[in-house]
């Protein structure tokens, strides 16, 4: 059975050729992305596999069907780009990678914040220059700051230990507590309200819902503390981009870090060096010397793209024997709405 792998990346190939080797797939791997229009690129195959900028709509979802596609294998964790209700309604399953290292985004959205904060992006490119003046690059102690965390899944969790390592209090914010996280004295589980209030530094690990699309608005910018920074390797859409960049201008937000943006579809994962940037709000916000922009690479680490195509596989080979994939890995429209 032929696999059809849709937005497919050199790092992509090289790690799921080398997984590939305990499952003999066949895989045919495609550079452009699954949408309505690409759908029939997976005519033969009943699985095709997705990555977080395919456009899985309801019309994609029934285009996919009608050629006997029964199983979209989603090499993320994220699943707000697949029709999840369209899905199930066609006989459609969509799997997914539930963990694949929680420690790299984690770990990346720490250094994010280390950068932003004491301007090591700057001073790079200051003295590759030969501009060795540190005029312009002061930052701040984290030690003994408070650090919000919206999210408290395996990210959000080892996030906030990673902090408390630096000496800061950490308030954390999700609507289920982890008994192991609240023995933690430097960890306080709060409500938005007084997280918003209190932070000096807000890390977003968040799935994007309903409920928390645009989490931070112009609304919960005006409740926060002048000179916050806020950090982002979530989805893009929990952040309203027109509102940060308002507090961004009148400088209530004092730094920005973003691994993810609402409208990166046709950006993120391209070399566009060559063309002139037709998103008016990320040039807006990559003008800015306080905003630290990287292209949706917190995932990449050499385990993550294991582990991603390992779990992948094991999806696609078990549905394959099984017509089925393991319950956990599966989603459906409750969790859409949770």
């Amino acid at each position: 059975m032929k696999i059809a792998f849709f937005d497919t990346h050199q790092f992509d190939k090289k790690a799921f050729n080398k997984a590939n080797q305990n499952f003999n797939l066949d895989i045919q791997f495609h550079e452009t992305c699954l949408n309505e229009k690409t759908a029939r690129l997976a005519q033969g195959t009943q699985v095709v596999c997705s990555f977080v900028n395919d456009k899985i709509t309801d019309a994609c979802i029934k285009e996919l069907a009608s050629y006997g596609v029964r199983l979209i294998a989603l090499r993320c964790a994220g699943f707000n780009h697949v029709d999840i209700v369209s899905a199930q309604k066609q006989g459609v399953l969509v799997a997914r990678v539930p963990s694949y290292s929680p420690h790299a985004v984690a770990e990346f959205a720490t250094g994010m914040l280390l950068s932003l904060n004491r301007k090591i992006h700057r001073a790079y490119l200051r003295v590759k220059e030969l501009n060795f003046s540190l005029d312009g690059l002061e930052g701040f102690d984290l030690y003994q700051k408070t650090v919000g965390v919206i999210g408290g899944g395996k990210i959000g969790n080892i996030f906030a230990h990673i902090m408390t390592s630096f000496g800061c209090h950490v308030l954390m914010y999700d609507i289920v507590k982890d008994p192991e996280l609240e023995k933690n004295k430097s960890i306080k589980y709060t409500d938005l309200e007084n997280l918003f209030c209190q932070s000096d530094v807000i890390s977003l690990h968040l799935p994007l819902t309903p409920e928390t699309h645009h989490i931070i608005d112009q609304v919960s910018i005006s409740k926060m503390k002048e000179g916050v920074y806020i950090i982002n390797t979530g989805r893009g859409s929990l952040i309203d981009s027109i509102a940060l960049i308002e507090g961004l201008k009148n400088k209530k937000i004092a730094g920005a870090a973003l691994d993810v943006y609402e409208e990166e579809e046709n950006i993120f994962f391209q070399d566009l060096s060559d063309k002139i940037l037709q998103d008016d709000t990320l040039a807006r916000l990559l003008s800015f010397p306080n905003v630290l922009v990287t292209s949706h690479q917190a995932f990449l680490t050499k385990e993550a793209l294991q582990n991603i195509a390992v779990t992948t596989l094991e999806n696609i080979e078990e549905f394959i024997k099984t017509g089925s994939v393991t319950t956990e890995r599966l989603v459906n429209p409750k969790h859409h709405l949770q």
